[in-house]
């Protein structure tokens, strides 16, 4: 046997110790910075308190803008009512004046003028 596959086979297994070496280094790397099964279950009850806080904000917002909404509703109805009111007191007073002038044009012997 001679001894230069004896240094090449050595020298491969050098290197592979050597890298060797290093993942071992990378995944002491790893194992340090990951995340334990605690931790992931801190961070779970964390995001259900923060889903379950987010929830009653919302329902509260809900439950704000509907008493807004029915507010507005209540004052656009009452401006409806007012305006037909209103109007319903313009159309008695222009009835009673066409009312009038047709009396007056029948006292006068006017013809009628037929406008529509």
């Amino acid at each position: 046997m001679s001894p230069e596959p004896e240094s090449l086979i050595l020298k491969m297994l050098r290197d592979m110790r050597a890298e060797m070496g290093d993942m071992r280094a990378e995944l002491s790397d790893v194992r340090e910075n990951m995340a334990t099964k605690a931790d992931l279950t801190r961070e779970v009850t964390g995001v259900r308190s923060e889903l379950k806080s987010l929830a009653a904000d919302f329902a509260s917002d809900l439950l704000v803008m509907r008493k807004e909404t029915s507010d507005q509703v209540a004052g656009l109805r009452r401006a409806v009512m007012e305006y037909h009111t209103s109007v319903i007191g313009h159309g008695i007073i222009i009835s009673e004046l066409e009312a009038r002038v047709r009396r007056v044009e029948q006292h006068l012997d006017l013809p009628a003028l037929d406008l529509r």
